[in-house]
């Protein structure tokens, strides 16, 4: 584990230019305070220091409001960068910054951690804690972490692996670490901790890979483990799991269940919302889909397969059981429920009520009643081709004829990506409105006639295979949804009060009635809309997308909006390439003076070897690309270039380091396993052709946009052995010096 601190290191100034790329900041802030511990009581309290960002939603009611006023419609057009942190990592960046008396703290790719000056963006500390490259290979979504929590005098971070790792926050010294899942199977972690009374609990990811998903609280102090709660049921011959879960299992889920579900997992990972109500003492666990996600295969088709994509509300102190709500019943569309969760008190028929706010995959926004779970509205936010209602006396949806495709293909909206994912949501007490970005997409979901359940590789029961002629019809009928928006929902009403297009990640509201979101792409702007009638306020131009949500604090007497930056994932349109990206942090204020670095350039042009395969060979590289590449590299290889777009790779002129990388794992460092174990040097070369085949189609593209297509490049004859290839001196989410 590498820990880095830039305190002791460089005078202030000295450091701020190094830590800000260059960024002018002038302020003059005084230093962070590390005195006050953050104790129980001020993390129940954090609405009363409107200063700072205590926790991952700002405060326990994860409502992503802030009170501060200081940037205000009178005053935004004087918003302006006040400094940046550039990282050493081109992958995703999803986390939320928190900030406690002037030290500000994230996480990033590779769930590294960093306390920087809230101020000035001086690099106070960083710690890497060496997540094996290895462990890349089982993530579905990129290295990506959603941020660290606070307790005490400690940061906590969970990492891609598997820990949970506590520092020193002043110091970033490590101070426990606990494995919180079985190494040897694909479980990652990608969410962020939450900590509560003197407790820190954390989920975990992995259902398309064949893992069994459970929440498990730790002691804050010592990193012991306090209680588990399986999501799903194990193997009934197994016998009780000795867990917080086992009597809700026996009695509630497992009769719900049927076939041999056990063999291959079960799923309901928890990656992401878990929610502490300190106002009723009950923790909100949100679950995720199914392993793997067809239910004809993991429950003979029948069940609702609790406790799948569903809401959960524990004791927090024993993890004991006290109700469920199951969002989508026999969940079979990779619809989890993990989505973020807003506590709201609001007033519904003239009654208060205390509600959970819910928009997950499915496509439908949810209020609950946080006391008993009961549903008191459900009303879809996108087309939801699945189910055409909520049922408010029964909870249940009303699900269409073959939504299940147990009786061929069944064209769904929304897809797995979701209705609305992991991006953080707001809701304005001002406004009365909750604020998220929705998508709309529609898929194909047929049964994989000649699925098998293969360990370490995604087993989701899908047809992945070209389109049949009953798709080719499906599709006809019922043209691809595609578009994503910016929705303000009226909780009460039920319905949206305004929507505005365009591509965007998490949100933040204020007490000026400020709505702020980082739009874009691969780069972007952060934007500011009226709350109430979504009027675009004010913009700046980011080097970055910024998927993530902003939050605010002040150092000072100034206010400041920060965000991360930095797009994560695989695929996508290959219009939008471009050269890989560093993450970055971003933090504005009224009359910054610093400078934001230059958008990437473009994507390097497509690299087809000289050689030309033979049509079978590339054909017969197809399905394997498929299995064992497309989930990092991108659908028949269109790419962001973010993950490296192999049709621009030096190595896919050379058989030798192609396998030196593919079979042997020259480059397992970066995340870039080798796969001898499951695929033969023969099959490695057919991917090769295929992707070779597929480089020269996008060259060919990039001409008609450019001019004639270059002079393929002249290729050596490979060496007899396979270079050797030196291991990699930076990031592991950078592929240099060989891009693959």
């Amino acid at each position: 584990m590498t820990n880095t601190s830039k305190r002791a290191a460089l005078p202030l100034a000295c450091a701020c230019l190094v830590a800000c790329g260059g960024n002018e900041s002038t302020t003059v802030a005084p230093p962070p305070d590390f005195s006050r511990a953050i104790t129980p009581e001020r993390l129940v309290n954090a609405a009363n220091e409107p200063h700072n960002w205590l926790m991952h939603g700002g405060t326990y009611s994860e409502q992503r409001h802030s009170p501060l006023t200081a940037i205000n419609k009178d005053t935004i057009e004087r918003l302006a960068p006040a400094w940046y942190y550039e990282f050493d990592t081109y992958r995703g960046q999803e986390a939320t910054p928190l900030v406690v008396d002037g030290a500000l703290y994230t996480t990033t790719a590779w769930s590294k951690a960093y306390a920087l000056n809230a101020a000035t963006g001086e690099l106070l500390w960083s710690y890497d804690p060496e997540v094996p490259g290895a462990a890349g290979a089982k993530a579905c979504c990129d290295v990506n972490s959603r941020g660290p929590a606070l307790y005490m005098d400690k940061l906590i971070i969970a990492t891609l692996d598997g820990r949970l790792i506590a520092l020193d926050r002043e110091t970033g010294a490590p101070v426990w670490s606990t494995v919180t899942v079985d190494q040897t199977k694909m479980y990652t972690v990608t969410g962020a901790p939450r900590v509560y009374k003197d407790k820190v609990v954390i989920g975990n990811a992995g259902a398309e890979f064949g893992v069994r998903g459970y929440v498990s609280a730790y002691d804050a102090d010592t990193g012991e483990l306090a209680w588990r709660f399986y999501v799903v049921p194990g193997d009934p011959a197994a016998g009780a799991d000795g867990a917080a879960s086992d009597e809700a299992l026996a009695e509630i889920a497992a009769p719900t269940w049927s076939g041999r579900w056990y063999e291959m997992g079960g799923g309901g990972t928890p990656w992401d919302a878990i929610v502490y109500d300190s106002e009723l003492d009950q923790l909100y666990v949100g679950t995720g889909n199914g392993s793997p996600w067809n239910r004809q295969i993991r429950s003979d088709g029948r069940g609702d397969n609790l406790f799948l994509s569903t809401v959960l509300a524990l004791d927090p102190d024993t993890g004991e059981y006290l109700w469920h709500y199951q969002e989508s019943p026999g969940e079979s569309w990779d619809f989890t429920s993990t989505q973020p969760m807003i506590l709201a008190d609001l007033t519904i028929g003239g009654e208060p009520r205390k509600v959970i706010l819910h928009a997950p995959k499915n496509g439908f926004f949810y209020v609950l009643d946080r006391r008993t779970g009961k549903v008191l509205s459900a009303n879809n936010f996108v087309p939801t081709y699945w189910a055409t209602h909520v049922d408010l006396e029964t909870g249940r949806p009303a699900i269409v004829p073959n939504a299940y495709y147990d009786s061929g293909a069944f064209i769904g909206s929304p897809t797995g990506l979701g209705a609305h994912n992991w991006s953080p949501m707001s809701y304005s007490p001002l406004t009365g409105l909750v604020y998220f970005r929705a998508s709309r997409a529609s898929m194909i979901y047929r049964t994989d006639p000649e699925f098998v359940f293969r360990e370490g590789l995604s087993n989701t029961g899908i047809y992945r295979g070209p389109p049949t002629e009953e798709d080719r019809a499906l599709l006809a009928a019922n043209p691809p949804l595609s578009g994503s928006s910016l929705i303000a929902w009226d909780p009460i009403a039920g319905a949206p009060r305004f929507e505005i297009d365009g591509f965007g990640g998490g949100v933040l509201t204020t007490a000026a009635n400020l709505l702020f979101q980082g739009r874009g792409n691969i780069t972007g702007e952060l934007v500011a809309f009226d709350a109430t009638t979504g009027e675009r306020l004010w913009s700046h131009a980011t080097p970055n997308s910024m998927p993530s949500g902003p939050i605010s604090y002040a150092v000072g007497g100034e206010q400041y909006v920060a965000v991360m930056g930095g797009r994560g994932f695989s695929g996508g349109d290959d219009s939008l390439a471009r050269a890989r990206n560093p993450g970055r942090i971003f933090a504005f204020k009224l009359d910054g003076k610093a400078t934001l670095p230059p958008g990437p350039g473009p994507a390097p042009p497509a690299n087809p070897p000289a050689e030309i395969f033979p049509p079978t060979m590339v054909a017969a590289g197809a399905e394997p690309y498929r299995v064992y590449c497309s989930r990092c590299h991108g659908a028949e290889t269109h790419s962001l270039n973010i993950i490296p777009d192999l049709r621009r790779s030096a190595a896919l002129s050379s058989a030798a380091l192609w396998k030196n990388i593919v079979i042997d794992g020259a480059l397992e460092p970066n995340g870039m396993i080798g796969w001898s174990q499951l695929l033969s040097p023969e099959e490695a070369e057919t991917i090769r052709a295929y992707v070779a085949a597929q480089a020269r189609l996008l060259q060919q593209s990039e001409a008609r946009a450019d001019g004639p297509v270059p002079p393929a490049p002249a290729v050596d004859q490979p060496a007899l052995e396979p270079p050797v290839i030196e291991p990699p001196t930076i990031d592991p989410g950078a592929l240099d010096p060989t891009p693959l």
